[in-house]
């Protein structure tokens, strides 16, 4: 194995490890890997990283469904316009030039590391005697305090409007969607973030199929060998970093969160 396949390869599993954690596909760690390390265009880099969200996100039917952090109905009803959106960004895929989408790249990852920042001691659980938790609410193990809790969906327009971005920054700049996903559902409406990171690495298998439509058509997913060593990483990945994951505290997980979206928007801002 070349050096270039095995840094692909690490890297896919890095991703998965991530999005096991945070809910987020991988990209935000694969494009500047691929693009900045590995020297491809942010073109190619984008075309495989959504392949490597593809892999993180079917990692995830693997998963253990008895934790029931997954909201399926959250993640039906959010898909409808994320898709949407990612089918608008598709077809933007090549309109702007390259440093537009470096600067989108680095100021989504800015904005997600504030709003993390800002509301990382927020919880978000109510008591488990709670009987209206809503049609989007739900009932889940609280890792964090050992005991059950309840939460309720709360701005249903800013969910849905949050999906519709994420959907279309998918398809613009090869994140899987939910680093924008997980952070506004759990700081803005109101569900606990490992509900919102295991609801959003459903949606982002179903949301990345647009871009990666799109990138295949324009010529941007030449190399398969990579994007199918980013996407087998991402398997093995997603699946240690969900057997790990109860181990870490919420707020520490919200802390590096930030801190990895602040370092990738330092670098797409200020240093290409």
């Amino acid at each position: 194995m070349q050096s270039i396949d095995a840094i692909a390869l690490v890297g896919g599993v890095v991703a998965g490890f991530l999005g096991a954690l945070l809910g987020i596909g991988g990209g935000v760690f694969l494009v500047p890997l691929l693009n900045g390390l590995l020297g491809l265009s942010f073109y190619q880099a984008r075309g495989i990283s959504l392949v490597g969200v593809l892999g993180t996100s079917a990692s995830a039917a693997l998963g253990n469904p008895s934790k029931r952090l997954l909201n399926p109905r959250l993640a039906i009803f959010l898909l409808l316009f994320s898709v949407m959106g990612a089918s608008l960004g598709a077809v933007y895929q090549k309109a702007f030039a390259l440093r537009t989408y470096e600067l989108l790249f680095g100021g989504s990852m800015a904005m997600v590391a504030v709003l993390m920042l800002t509301r990382r001691n927020v919880r978000n659980v109510l008591p488990p005697e709670t009987r209206d938790v809503g049609v989007f609410g739900g009932r889940i193990h609280d890792d964090d305090t050992g005991a059950d809790v309840a939460y309720r969906l709360k701005r249903l327009p800013v969910a849905a409007g949050v999906a519709f971005v994420a959907g279309a920054l998918a398809s613009l700049i090869g994140i899987g969607g939910g680093v924008v996903i997980v952070p506004a559902l759990n700081t803005l409406c109101g569900v606990p973030i490992r509900v919102a990171a295991a609801t959003s690495v459903l949606m982002i298998g179903v949301t990345t199929i647009p871009g990666v439509a799109a990138s295949w058509q324009s010529g941007f997913l030449g190399d398969y060998h990579l994007a199918a060593l980013t996407s087998m990483g991402a398997l093995v990945g997603f699946q240690i970093g969900l057997h790990v994951s109860p181990r870490f505290q919420v707020k520490w997980l919200k802390v590096f969160m930030a801190f990895l979206l602040s370092v990738v928007s330092i670098q797409y801002l200020f240093l290409r």
